[in-house]
């Protein structure tokens, strides 16, 4: 037991030892030794060398695509991150993640479905979570592939188990301003209140009689935050 012990306290003193090695490679610019840590056994190696290459700006559209696929959600996260503020990763790349089994996950593809698409001009940036800085200056997406985003984007909405996915899924649509989204928007408003609250926000770019009705009815809602954002978004 005691050797056990040992030998797994040697692991991870080596993997935190690699991470930042990792993480300094991205600041010097040593792009070849942050490559070679990109398949680390160490998950958070991983994600070290991935936020290395691209400091250092020698990180593959294909590289950080495939990492999207990688078997630990906290690479999958960085990648999103990542892939928000990139035009070589696709925003269908990044809602295919909507449907991943770790709803940290799900989260981080909400964002970053939001920050690509509405990029593409039809909309402001969206929400971005704790740790995650908004993207810009990036191509956006499509139609036809903002119109596959936004049906993903409203499953999550409607029926996903966490509510901070149903959020995040719920600021997305808000950030990308498709009209396509407004009924899974208008039915968070009828969520938990942290969704409730979102749901109020993300009804900004959008006008017509039944958002009227949905921010005149949310002025009465039961939190009082809740109630504060459509009083502002009504002028009241």
């Amino acid at each position: 037991m005691a050797d056990a012990a040992a030998q797994g306290a040697e692991r991870a003193a080596g993997a935190v030892g690699r991470r930042r090695e990792a993480a300094a490679a991205g600041h010097t610019g040593d792009a070849a030794k942050a490559r070679s840590y990109l398949h680390d056994p160490d998950p958070m190696v991983r994600s070290s060398a991935l936020r290395a290459l691209e400091r250092a700006g020698d990180l593959a559209g294909q590289q950080l695509a495939g990492a999207l696929d990688d078997p630990a959600a906290a690479v999958r996260m960085t990648a999103l991150e990542l892939a928000a503020c990139r035009s070589d990763v696709t925003a269908a790349a990044a809602a295919s993640l909507l449907a991943d089994d770790d709803h940290r996950v799900v989260e981080a593809a909400a964002w970053a479905c939001g920050e690509k698409v509405s990029a593409s001009g039809h909309a402001p940036a969206g929400h971005a979570p704790a740790g995650h800085a908004p993207a810009s200056g990036h191509a956006g997406a499509s139609g036809s592939e903002t119109a596959a985003v936004v049906e993903a984007l409203v499953r999550v909405a409607r029926s996903h188990a966490d509510a901070l996915c149903r959020e995040s899924a719920v600021a997305a649509l808000g950030a990308i301003s498709d009209r396509a989204g407004l009924p899974a928007i208008l039915a968070g408003l009828d969520d938990k209140p942290e969704v409730r609250r979102r749901a109020v926000i993300a009804l900004a770019p959008f006008d017509g009689p039944e958002v009227d009705a949905a921010l005149l009815r949310a002025s009465t809602d039961r939190d009082k935050q809740v109630r504060a954002a459509a009083a502002e978004l009504r002028g009241v």
